[in-house]
C-alpha cells in the first residue's frame, strides 16, 4: 500500500515522516511531494485550515490515485485578531523565506503589549480519489517571543514560546515536539482513525 504525504515543504515532510513511521505498519509505503516535483499543486483557496486541508488531500489523493495525507497549519496570534492563520507560509509574501515572516510578525507586534498569546493550528485529513477517509484538529497554546530562541524546527518555531514546556519549538528535541506539537498530536489521531474505520489495518 502507498501513502503519500502531500507536502513540498521539506521540514514539514522529513517531522510528518518520522511522525507516520510510529504508527503506520511496515507494510505501507510512505512518499512525499518533494519526490514528485512534476505533479500540479491545487490552489489554495480556503479561509480556514480545514479547507485548504481538504483541498489538498482530495486533489493528491485524485491525482496520484492514492491514500494521501495532507495537513493545513499555521500560527494564530491572539493580538493580531487570528493572522497570520492560512497565511502563516506566505505572511511576508509568496515564496517568502521562515526569517522573513519572523521578521514582519515581529514587526506587526512590536507596539502591541505582552505577553504575545498564540496557538499552532494543524488540520490533518486522509483521502482516498473522491472522498476524505479520516480527518483530525490540534491546538498548542503559547506566546510569541520578541527575538528566536533555539536552532531546531523551522517556521515560526523559533520564537513560539510553549507555555507548558518554558522553551521554544525550536529549543525542543524531536521526540518532545512531535510529543505535545499540533502536527504531532493531530497526526497521531488521524492514524488511528484510519485504523478504525479500516483504510489502515490496525
Amino acid at each position: 500500500m502507498k501513502l503519500v504525504i502531500a507536502t513540498k515543504n521539506r521540514g514539514k515532510a522529513v517531522e510528518i515522516r518520522s511522525l507516520l513511521g510510529l504508527a503506520v505498519q511496515k507494510n505501507v509505503e510512505v512518499a512525499t511531494l518533494v519526490e514528485m516535483p512534476s505533479v500540479t499543486e491545487p490552489r489554495e483557496t480556503g479561509k480556514t485550515f480545514a479547507e485548504n486541508a481538504r483541498i489538498k488531500a482530495l486533489h493528491y489523493a485524485q491525482a496520484l490515485k492514492v491514500l494521501c495525507v495532507a495537513d493545513d497549519s499555521g500560527l494564530s496570534v491572539e493580538t493580531l485578531g487570528g493572522m497570520p492563520g492560512v497565511f502563516s507560509a506566505r505572511f511576508a509574501g509568496q515564496g517568502a523565506t521562515d526569517e522573513q515572516n519572523i521578521a514582519l510578525l515581529l514587526q506587526e507586534l512590536k507596539d502591541k503589549p505582552r505577553p504575545w498569546k498564540a496557538s499552532f493550528v494543524c488540520v490533518a485529513m486522509a483521502a482516498l480519489p473522491g472522498r476524505v477517509v479520516a480527518q483530525s484538529t490540534a491546538k498548542v497554546e503559547g506566546e510569541i517571543l520578541p527575538a528566536p530562541r533555539g536552532t531546531g524546527g523551522f517556521g515560526y518555531d523559533p520564537v513560539f514560546l510553549v507555555s507548558s514546556m518554558g522553551k521554544t519549538m525550536s529549543e525542543l528535541s524531536i521526540e518532545d515536539k512531535n510529543r505535545i506539537s499540533h502536527r504531532g498530536v493531530a497526526m497521531r489521531t488521524l492514524i488511528t482513525e484510519m485504523k478504525n474505520t479500516g483504510v489502515l489495518l490496525a
